[in-house]
């Protein structure tokens, strides 16, 4: 075809677009009318039925008045075009030297109202309006429709709104009959759509429409995909679901510690913050992008710039930065030093008039909404219409933030925080309760990111990170509950309630940046602790039996180091020595843990490990052979006591009273020095104060015995499980990977035959044991080592591939891949 065929056929195109609006005005009027009237027959109390009274008898006088005035609007519109500030309420940017003022809150109401209309007709009209923008497009040989193009859904619900004011209808009226407006309104756009799309095929305009040519990659974008396609290898995906398991890593060679191994999560969610900065450089101008990856967590090694191959395939990589590559800072995030900013001009504050609509949009979220409860007070009932309320809001006030925005580089902002929050929102494994109450994080989460740009290189932003652990805990609840006493569902109260107030306090605090989230992200991780130690019926008792292990295990490897320096230099039979250390240690940790380290009980078998030493020494008098065998009895019988209550089994402890027998029977005819009744004495005290001089930490790891864990358990042994085999020797990453899982988390766990959904209920104080417990309140304790393994085999899976910033970042750069004009517009 020839451009002026093409331009002909575009303009004819919106012709029958227009006439098929017009068209199907009549019907839509006749249709609210008869909505309108039903109103009238429901019942409702007075006030409601007086007002929908008023409201019918102004429909039907004006209703007619609306029909003629936008069908003129619309022909306007079709031949002079919608100006973004043709309506007298629209606020104008101010000279510089004008008084800043803010939009009024009937400005913002009314774009509420549009931005709602306009979300519902495009769930109803998407493809079809993706089709003919595809055509249209072709035709006019534009990369996209114009932002105040008549095709465009939201431009169509400004008219009608703008119409609807100019003949004397309100809000009010509006709400009442919103129902009817919504659904008719749906139709109209969608026929309209339909038959241009049908007019267009007739004349042979993209009868098979492929969206891919339109889709916009950058020249280096489209150079990676050239080259991976054509390579020998194809990359590797952006995150691989825990199951499929890593290649085994060498260290060996490399100068890289097992202790400075990432996790794939990490290194996932640095690349797409790397990613994020690149399209910011490229399409953004004066935005102050990061010289360098944001530090990694605590623990974490150096991560560089990822390969931008192992990116998904679609995914914008504008090309390099310059100054981009480079080493990484260290230091917490939360109160370490920012990444440095590169070359670039530095980051200006926030513009004051941008602040003040950030303030206003948040108080305008706090108050109570025309015909809802106040935003976050919802129950699971009205939730999902508070969702809805929150969204079309959102939308709202990003329009009218960026009319308040001074720069590019803000306006950037205000979208990415926009398309984030939005991915969050309709996050359907998050409960819509909980939603709501992120909604109105929204605008703080703005402040910040306006003030410090590093929340847009940080994966470990405080804010970022608030966000993430809130929604871990909460990814499970609209399964877990779903067969769960009522406790379950007071625990989840609990949950949301912490949540709200953590909320709360953001919103109390707007100007402290990210000092306020980085507070409440310790109470939060502090009111875990607590909250599943005390308060959740699932795993308070299962988290306590995981503490005493945990105990009692450091507890034994502490009274071995002790007991072998204090034995290090005393004459003792190899058998004795042997079972003081790898069995009355144990004995004396589970004492100690059951009993109290002070009570009677602990000091008999400290006791016991005295006489034990004294009776296995050299003894070369009579009298002293008389002793040991008098006091052999009582000894032995203490010595099996004290492996009764560790749990030892019968034949276990017959063969350990065996060999202590053996070693004793050889220090009767030994020729060693025998151990002076002063350094018996000194033994004997050491023993009774071993507590006192017990190191503050140790090193290594303790083997968990499970007939031990389920002594400790009594009556609840059979809600404890311990898992002492499964899966693979795990690589560094994967035991990387293990250490940064958080407490609250959910996943599902393939254990013993059955494939259930677990939470991560406690961590230890080292890291090396780990407890799950299913909603059922059964308790699954993990050593590191093997939670790593478990991770490596796919035998626990997380709910989330990814923290969910980072996954709302990874949507927000898919629609950016497609349309990076938006960030600007």
């Amino acid at each position: 075809m020839t451009a002026a065929r093409n331009q002909a056929l575009a303009t004819q195109a919106r012709r029958v677009y227009l006439e098929a609006l017009v068209r199907g005005m009549t019907p839509l009027v006749a249709a609210v009318g008869q909505g309108a009237n039903n109103l009238l027959v429901q019942s409702a109390p007075h006030a409601v039925m007086m007002a929908r009274r008023d409201a019918v008898q102004a429909w039907q006088k004006s209703g007619p008045n609306w029909q003629m005035a936008l069908v003129a609007a619309l022909r306007h519109a079709a031949v002079h075009g919608v100006s973004d500030n043709a309506r007298e309420h629209e606020t104008t940017t101010p000279a510089p030297t004008t008084k800043m003022s803010l939009v009024d809150d009937s400005t913002i109401e009314r774009e509420i109202t549009s931005s709602r209309l306009a979300l519902v007709m495009m769930d109803r009209a998407t493809w079809e309006f993706t089709d003919l923008r595809t055509r249209m497009q072709a035709l006019e040989g534009q990369d996209d429709l114009d932002p105040l193009d008549l095709l465009r859904a939201h431009v169509v619900a400004r008219v009608a709104l703008d119409a609807w004011h100019r003949v004397g209808l309100d809000a009010n009226i509006w709400q009442l009959l919103h129902h009817e407006l919504h659904e008719e309104f749906a139709q109209l756009v969608s026929e309209a759509y339909h038959e241009t799309n049908r007019w267009l095929i007739a004349q042979k305009v993209l009868p098979e429409v492929d969206l891919r040519p339109f889709i916009r990659r950058t020249a280096q974008a489209a150079k990676d995909v050239a080259s991976a396609a054509s390579g020998p290898a194809a990359p590797a995906p952006a995150f691989a679901p825990p199951g499929a398991g890593l290649a085994p890593t060498s260290w060996t060679g490399t100068g890289v510690s097992p202790a400075a191994a990432r996790s794939k999560a990490s290194s996932q969610a640095d690349e797409v913050m790397a990613q994020l900065q690149r399209v910011l450089a490229r399409h953004v101008p004066g935005f102050p992008v990061t010289k360098s990856q944001v530090p990694a967590r605590p623990g974490a090694g150096k991560p560089s710039l990822a390969d931008v191959s192992t990116l998904p395939a679609g995914a914008v990589v504008p090309g390099d930065v310059a100054g981009m590559g480079g080493g990484l800072a260290t230091g917490a995030a939360a109160a370490g030093p920012r990444p440095a900013l590169a070359d670039a001009p530095p980051a200006a504050a926030a513009s004051p008039r941008l602040l003040g609509a950030i303030k206003h949009a948040q108080e305008s979220l706090q108050r109570r909404p025309p015909g809802t409860g106040e935003v976050g007070n919802s129950s699971p009932a009205s939730a999902p219409r508070a969702l809805e309320e929150i969204g079309a809001r959102n939308q709202a006030f990003k329009q009218v933030l960026k009319q308040a925005a001074n720069n590019p580089a803000e306006r950037a902002t205000i979208e990415i925080v926009a398309m984030m929050f939005q991915s969050i929102l309709t996050e359907e494994r998050i409960p819509a309760t909980v939603r709501v109450w992120f909604a109105r994080l929204q605008m703080p989460v703005l402040r910040v990111a306006v003030s410090e740009p590093d929340f847009f290189a940080a994966a470990d932003h405080p804010a970022r990170r608030l966000i993430d652990r809130m929604g871990a805990c909460v990814m499970g609840f609209n399964t877990a509950q779903g067969g769960g006493p009522g406790t379950e569902r007071a625990s989840s109260d609990a949950l949301e309630r912490e949540i709200k107030r953590v909320v709360q306090v953001v919103e109390a605090y707007p100007d402290t940046g990210r000092r306020v989230f980085s507070t409440v992200l310790t109470e939060f991780e502090k009111f875990l602790d607590h909250y599943f130690e005390n308060e959740n019926q699932a795993s308070k008792r299962g988290v306590s039996l995981a503490q005493q292990v945990e105990q009692r295990e450091t507890l034994a490897i502490q009274y071995t180091i002790e007991l072998r320096k204090m034995l290090s230099e005393v004459p003792v039979q190899d058998g004795v020595r042997d079972f003081l250390f790898h069995v009355w240690a144990d004995v004396l940790a589970v004492t100690a843990v059951r009993a109290g380290a002070q009570a009677d009980v602990t000091k008999i078998m400290k006791r016991a490990a005295a006489d034990l030493i004294w009776s296995a020494s050299s003894k070369s008098s009579r009298e002293e052979r008389a002793e040991v065998i008098r006091r052999l009895p009582p000894l032995l019988k203490t010595l099996r006591d004290g492996m009764s209550h560790a749990g030892l089994p019968t034949d276990k402890q017959d063969e350990h009273v065996r060999q202590l027998n053996n070693a004793l029977a050889a220090a009767f005819t030994a020729k060693t020095a025998a151990i002076p009744r002063e350094r018996l004495d000194e033994l004997m005290d050491q023993l009774e104060t071993l507590e006192a001089m017990l190191p503050e930490d140790i090193d290594g790891e303790s083997h968990i015995d499970e007939m031990l864990v389920r002594d400790l358990s009594g009556h609840e042994s059979e809600g404890m499980e311990v898992v002492a085999e499964g899966g693979s020797a795990p690589t560094p990453a994967m035991v990387a990977w293990a250490r940064e899982l958080q407490v609250g988390g959910w996943f599902m766990l393939d254990y013993r035959g059955r494939n259930e959904q677990v939470q991560l209920a406690w961590r230890g104080l080292r890291k090396q044991l780990a407890l799950f417990v299913t909603p059922k309140g059964r308790g699954v304790l993990f050593s590191l080592n093997r939670m790593a393994a478990f991770l490596q085999a796919g035998l626990l899976l997380p709910a989330q591939d990814e923290a969910l910033t980072v996954q709302a970042t990874r949507k927000a750069l898919a629609k950016l891949d497609a349309d990076p004009d938006q960030l600007l517009r």
